[in-house]
């Protein structure tokens, strides 16, 4: 399609204006914005730095107090270890000293420790918290000689702990925290002393960022506003030049456009278009309900005033009575040049125009639908033909096969015998002109009788439509001018229509209940949908033409565990095509299905040439899961740590996924798949075997009589 120089000018011109303004527009506000984002940017700084050194002022609370618990700890192991000597010294036991010391001794070294490199312990109340290692070099001087003064001392502690100390050791250990008791009192206060001036120094830091940001977010709002008072002296030099351009819109817009005052009167502005959409001059100074009175019944007209008098009540919600505008739909005869009265559709919408908090006027939008309203009439007649369309497939998808199948050819039958009932005028042979009588009665009973069929199946829609033409039949048999048969005829097509579409669904469902074709088409699409989705290449065999013939619970259970085998095999086992080529094999994985019958036994088998199973891969995913130490994974061997894949909340997603396989996401990842597959085959009674190869292949077999 080509188009006139002058057209093509006019485009360019109007596509040039658009541009210029947009960017004249950017560039006047470039400074504002600019000024904007740097206020956010230096708030949003200051934000993210006060929260980062509280935090990390937080911490240093934590390690302060833990510091201090340090320096009573060491007292409180030192008094605990004196009261154990001297109970022993006359003979007794002291169990609650020895307790005592054990758990200072604990909480001692433990705290000690993580001021070293950082661990979980317990805090003042008894919660664990981090403890970060400690920074700087006074309090890393300060641990250091701590250490080197506690290791001694925990050594000699030792057998005393243990319960299988003697005098000697008891005495041994109390010596020597006599000795460096007080010392390690003193480097316990050194290294309190040296947090809190750590978390000083930050606090410290903390004000100076707080007070760089408040000055120059001031500074920064100080420019906006200087720049804001500039453009508004702008905006009130251009107030008229706006003015003036509303005039021009209101002369050039296609929809009516006026305002009227509280006493419903005409403004002193009024679109050009509204004059011809009433059909007569519209003055400033009118009554807008005169101007209605002779377009629309009374009872519209009084609808109309009390409705606009609602608008101008100020504590009326307008969106709340936006609904019960009775003009959004107006049928109006409107005169036009030639003084014939022409129907038309207009459509009124009203919006408020406040100065403050008081109603000023209410703008009057008037616009022109019967266009539109004629396309809506038909967009609805077709949108509910297909609707009834969808809805009789979604029933009779929901209808058990064999009965539809059944009701198809019952159906078939009885519309082919109505047709020739009728004289064949649907086949395109001429209709009798009198068919009036026993045989419109007949056909009427064989509609009837289809009619009850489509209701016993749940077919509404079929239903609506064979009573609509038993009723056309009726009206027909009362006709004798032979109209009401010639009308007969598209409403037998469209039942016969319909029935040609049943009867396809009825053969798709028959054939895929029979030979399994269905499920075979549906597994191979999925896996490769699957393989397409990762990055992959699959070429996938299924044979599962005997599904069929399994009961109907055990089909649907059969199928649910081919589904989620099949999706596990791509995702999991088959290698992307540059990790399969690096190793030796094709660029596409190879996957088949089978489903075989050995005697009373169906075998259902699920095998890919991809990277296998492998044990040291699964026992790491367990150990990173956490769900077992590495203690008790060294007593499993390699036969129980590939069964966990079949635990709820197991997945291998990571543990066998390379990188260019990393886009699972959707596809799996949540560790239920196989659990799914486990709990289907105990359902059918079965039991489930695996072999695997690592990087060769994986092959999962369902054994399950029936």
């Amino acid at each position: 399609m080509s188009s006139t120089p002058s057209t093509t000018k006019t485009v360019a011109a109007y596509a040039d204006g658009i541009g210029t303004n947009g960017l004249f527009s950017l560039g006047k506000y470039r400074d504002i914005v600019l000024a904007v984002a740097l206020f956010l940017l230096f708030d949003l700084g200051v934000l993210v730095l006060n929260f980062a050194t509280s935090y990390q002022i937080g911490e240093d609370a934590h390690s302060i107090n833990l510091a201090g618990r340090q320096r009573m700890l060491s007292q409180r192991s030192a008094k605990a270890l004196l009261a154990v000597e001297a109970a022993r010294q006359q003979g007794q036991t002291a169990p609650h000293a020895l307790a005592e010391l054990r758990d200072a001794v604990s909480l001692f070294d433990a705290t000690l420790q993580g001021f070293a490199h950082g661990a979980i312990v317990p805090s003042g109340s008894g919660q664990p918290v981090y403890l970060k290692p400690a920074e700087g070099a006074a309090a890393v001087q300060a641990l250091q000689q701590a250490q080197a003064l506690w290791a001694p001392f925990l050594r000699a502690l030792a057998p005393v702990l243990n319960g299988l100390a003697s005098d000697a050791d008891v005495q041994a250990a109390s010596t020597y925290a006599q000795a460096h008791n007080l010392e390690l009192l003193g480097l316990m206060n050194s290294l309190t002393t040296a947090l809190e001036a750590t978390a000083s120094r930050r606090a410290t830091t903390l004000r100076q960022v707080q007070t760089a940001g408040i000055v120059l977010a001031l500074l920064n709002f100080a420019f906006i506003l200087f720049k804001f008072l500039r453009r508004l002296r702008r905006l009130d030099a251009g107030r008229e030049a706006v003015t003036r351009e509303n005039r021009e819109i209101l002369a050039s817009v296609r929809e009516g456009l006026f305002l009227i005052t509280p006493d419903f009167r005409l403004g002193s502005q009024v679109s050009q278009s509204a004059q011809g959409l009433f059909g007569r001059p519209l003055l400033p100074g009118d009554s807008f309900f005169a101007l209605l009175a002779g377009m629309v019944d009374d009872k519209a007209l009084q609808d109309a005033q009390d409705y606009v008098a609602l608008l101008f009540a100020p504590h009326v919600k307008e969106a709340l009575v936006q609904d019960i505008n009775p003009l959004l739909e107006v049928h109006v005869l409107v005169t036009n040049g030639l003084g014939q009265a022409v129907p038309r559709t207009l459509a009124f919408r009203f919006n408020r125009v406040r100065a403050g908090k008081v109603v000023d006027h209410v703008l009057v939008t008037a616009q022109d639908i019967s266009d539109r309203t004629l396309l809506q009439t038909q967009l609805q007649a077709e949108r509910l033909r297909s609707q009834n369309e969808l809805a009789l497939l979604l029933d009779a998808c929901q209808t058990d096969p064999a009965l539809l199948r059944q009701f198809v050819a019952r159906s078939e039958a009885g519309l082919l015998e109505t047709n020739d009932l009728l004289g064949g005028g649907v086949q395109g042979r001429p209709a009798p002109r009198n068919p009036l009588g026993p045989a419109l009665d007949q056909a009427a009973r064989r509609i009837h009788a289809l009619k009850g069929d489509a209701g016993a199946l749940g077919l509404d829609s079929l239903v609506q439509q064979a009573h609509a033409f038993e009723s056309a039949l009726l009206q027909a048999r009362s006709d004798n001018s032979g109209d009401g048969l010639r009308a007969l005829s598209p409403p037998l097509e469209a039942l016969m229509a319909r029935m040609a579409a049943l009867k396809s669904l009825a053969d798709i469902q028959r054939d895929s209940r029979r030979s399994g074709t269905g499920l075979n088409a549906a597994l191979t699409r999925l896996a490769m949908e699957t393989a397409s989705a990762l990055g992959k290449r699959v070429a996938a065999t299924v044979h599962l033409d005997q599904h069929g013939a399994l009961a109907a619970d055990v089909a649907d259970l059969v199928r649910e565990i081919s589904t989620q085998l099949v999706r596990n095999a791509v995702v999991h086992g088959i290698e992307a095509p540059a990790t399969r080529q690096a190793s030796g094999k094709a660029a596409a994985g190879q996957l088949v299905v089978q489903l075989a019958r050995n005697g009373t036994e169906w075998i259902l088998r699920v095998r890919d040439d991809g990277r296998g199973l492998n044990a040291s891969t699964l026992r790491q995913k367990l150990l990173d899961l956490g769900w077992y130490s590495a203690l008790q994974l060294e007593s499993f061997d390699d036969h129980q740590i590939v069964g966990h894949i079949f635990k709820p909340g197991f997945s291998t997603v990571e543990a066998t996924t390379d990188a260019a396989d990393g886009r699972a996401g959707i596809h799996a990842g949540r560790g239920v798949g196989l659990d799914v597959v486990q709990a289907n085959v105990q359902r059918l009674g079965g039991r489930l075997t695996l072999a695997s190869t690592p990087g060769q292949f994986t092959e999962i077999a369902i054994h399950f009589e029936m």
